[in-house]
């Protein structure tokens, strides 16, 4: 008896052209909405002097050439420098440090020790700000008087947001994201695989050398993450040093010792009402950032070859 001869599979019908497109309109609706025409918008705002719709001039480039010459936008330049640089300085050595701590197993309390560190990053930043502003005045501040009840020498009039502005936002950023960073190098640490630390161990490295030979290299994809983040987010600053110095009647700090880029760009377009220069700022900023990013993405592949 012959056996039956399959059916041949039924091939499903092909979809229309116009599919994929139906899929993903939602996801460029969005883009071009709040991305795409935002931007746009802003580069002709760039370019022009306005002040509202009854008040707009063409003034070409001329924003950007007043902005070379803008004694107080360098100011603010130097500000954001000098913070990014003191983050990255310190809050990122001190993320590391804290995750190597609590990477280790024989660490009892480690669960507790890692929601006490990162517990400050769950703080809605206003709140932090105003926290940290408290936290650093005269006397009554719980920094003076900690230090003072520490190190009877210690003056517990101690000018912090009078006189060490760029330190105490430094030291204020240290305690609200360092404990963010953590999460990540903990991540990164426990992805180091043993038996090479166990081989270099056999091989007589040392802590240094075990760290600085087999476990950096190891997370350095992972650090370069992080700098990145805190590069760009530190370019960013602005509700921290306008809170924590809005109480003391200026949130620009003494001598505009804590104005910021983002912080001036608001006075600009907010404040004064210059749209147009304010623009120009946020597309320096922007210009900045990008370069920082695909500098830092040239290194991370020149560290691959």
């Amino acid at each position: 008896m012959t056996p039956p001869v399959p059916a041949a599979p039924r091939s499903a019908p092909p979809f229309p052209r116009w599919a994929p497109w139906f899929f993903v309109a939602p996801w460029l609706l969005g883009f071009a909405t709040f991305v795409a025409w935002p931007l746009g918008r802003s580069l002709v705002l760039s370019c022009l002097q306005t002040y509202g719709p009854g008040t707009t001039v063409y003034v070409g480039l001329a924003n950007f050439r007043y902005l070379l010459h803008d004694e107080l936008f360098w100011k603010a330049l130097a500000n954001t420098v000098r913070f990014t640089l003191g983050c990255v300085g310190v809050q990122l050595p001190v993320a590391l440090g804290l995750a190597l701590l609590l990477n280790r197993p024989s660490l009892r309390g480690r669960a507790w020790f890692r929601l006490v560190f990162f517990a400050p990053s769950l703080v809605g930043l206003a709140f932090a700000a105003l926290l940290v502003a408290l936290m650093f005045e005269r006397r009554t501040g719980l920094v003076d008087a900690g230090l003072h009840s520490l190190f009877s020498s210690w003056d517990p009039d101690f000018p912090w947001l009078e006189q060490y502005v760029m330190t105490a936002l430094i030291l204020a950023a240290v305690w609200l994201y360092a404990g963010f960073n953590m999460v990540y190098f903990l991540a990164a640490l426990q992805g180091v695989s043993p038996e090479l630390l166990e081989a270099a161990a056999i091989d007589g490295a040392g802590p240094w050398q075990r760290f600085w030979h087999v476990t950096l290299p190891e997370i350095r994809p992972v650090a370069g993450l992080v700098v990145l983040m805190s590069v760009a987010g530190s370019f960013q600053l602005f509700e921290l040093p306008y809170l924590m110095f809005n109480t003391t009647g200026d949130p620009a700090g003494p001598d505009n010792s804590a104005l910021t880029v983002v912080m001036y760009l608001y006075q600009m377009g907010f404040l004064s009402g210059d749209l147009g220069y304010a623009s120009a700022i946020g597309w320096v900023l922007a210009v900045l950032l990008i370069s920082l990013a695909l500098l830092q993405r040239w290194l991370a592949r020149r560290e691959e070859y």
